[in-house]
């Protein structure tokens, strides 16, 4: 069977590409087009467009763009039209996603849904919208199947795929030779995939450094992106920057400063004590504090329903709060063991691998 993918972030793509297993599993013969990143196109999805061409952050940018988003809907639509899938497969990104759910319902296309829009979050209303227009939602998170029950739809329980990707991980032995990295602690720094995360996010990151000097500090890098984003905080040799390695990077790190999103949740998995972090343009974030209908932002604090990890969100977050919090957490800080024995609460709750492959095998089984 054909199928088509959309993907709209870097934590979509690495779970497009599970998914991309998991549906050939049970379809050995399966073709896939779509659009996405390189992770997807690596296990054979023909690529149409990145997602770092379309990822934009926040409802001021996603204003400025909506001519440029706009043009991205016409292309997507005419796109599908052409390929003519048997099965249309939304994943995350739902101000995209939503609208193609939408216009393909319209033109009898099948629709499934993996990793729901956190419409219960904000506008919770939308989940109308997705019972009208989505054939089959697969949740990751428990509390998710009681929320779209209020709304009298059911959905597909499927467990985290972050823990297929964490399952598959392998620390590599000799990362710290192979970067150039000494026998010192390390404090990761993951300011995140996109351009507007990591000018908003580095520079306040990087003011703690003089407070930690036994620490080397080593940014999470990723390639979709400029070097020039992280070149002028690489001189002097005091930071280092490791590319596309950031489970590596976490497995020998000892704290971690951590941009709000995914990232916290993969980086709490791993066992890293963190700090979340997360700054947006003045606009969007009053327009969101005004919409947001949830206690926390971090998936970690979600899930465990209590502050678990401080988050440091706009003005909070400052040099003196991040050095404050920093010292709690790493080995030996005030805050390090509690932090640990929630992580261990944490990968109870989210359950175990399998994800992609139960999510592939109900795909191919509503398909037939």
């Amino acid at each position: 069977m054909r199928y088509y993918l959309i993907a709209g972030e870097r934590s979509g793509d690495l779970h497009g590409s599970n998914l991309i297993k998991g549906i050939r599993a049970s379809d050995p013969d399966a073709q896939f087009r779509g659009w996405g990143g390189d992770m997807m196109e690596a296990e054979g999805m023909s690529l149409v467009t990145h997602y770092k061409d379309t990822a934009f952050m926040g409802f001021l940018e996603v204003v400025m763009n909506l001519r440029t988003i706009t043009g991205f809907l016409k292309k997507c639509k005419a796109d599908i039209l052409d390929y003519e899938p048997d099965a249309l497969i939304l994943i995350d990104y739902p101000g995209f996603n939503l609208r193609i759910a939408s216009f393909a319902k319209s033109k009898g296309l099948k629709v499934f849904y993996y990793i729901s829009p956190k419409v219960w979050a904000w506008n919770q209303k939308r989940a109308w919208k997705i019972k009208a227009n989505v054939d089959h939602m697969f949740v990751i998170f428990p509390f998710e199947i009681d929320f779209y029950k209020k709304y009298d739809y059911q959905v597909d329980y499927v467990g985290n795929p972050l823990m297929d990707a964490i399952a598959a991980f392998r620390p590599d032995p000799d990362f710290r030779r192979k970067h150039h990295l000494d026998d010192r602690p390390i404090i990761a720094l993951l300011p995140g995939s996109r351009k507007q995360e990591i000018i908003g996010m580095l520079d306040t990151m990087l003011t703690t450094q003089k407070h930690f000097p036994e620490y080397q500090y080593v940014i999470a890098g990723v390639k979709n992106l400029p070097s020039t984003l992280y070149d002028q905080h690489l001189s002097g040799g005091k930071t280092s920057i490791v590319y596309e390695s950031t489970y590596d990077l976490l497995s020998v790190a000892d704290a971690a400063l951590v941009t709000s999103g995914t990232a916290t949740l993969e980086t709490a998995l791993l066992k890293v004590p963190e700090v979340v972090c997360y700054r947006t343009s003045t606009i969007s974030y009053a327009l969101a504090k005004r919409l947001i209908r949830i206690p926390f932002i971090s998936l970690v604090n979600l899930i465990l329903e209590k502050e678990a990890v401080r988050e440091l969100i706009q003005d909070e977050l400052n040099e003196e709060n991040l050095v404050a919090e920093l010292k709690c957490i790493v080995p030996g800080g005030d805050k390090n063991v509690g932090q640990m024995r929630d992580y261990e609460r944490l990968a109870e709750l989210v359950g175990g691998a399998g994800a992609s492959e139960r999510t592939g095998g109900l795909i191919v089984k509503y398909l037939q």
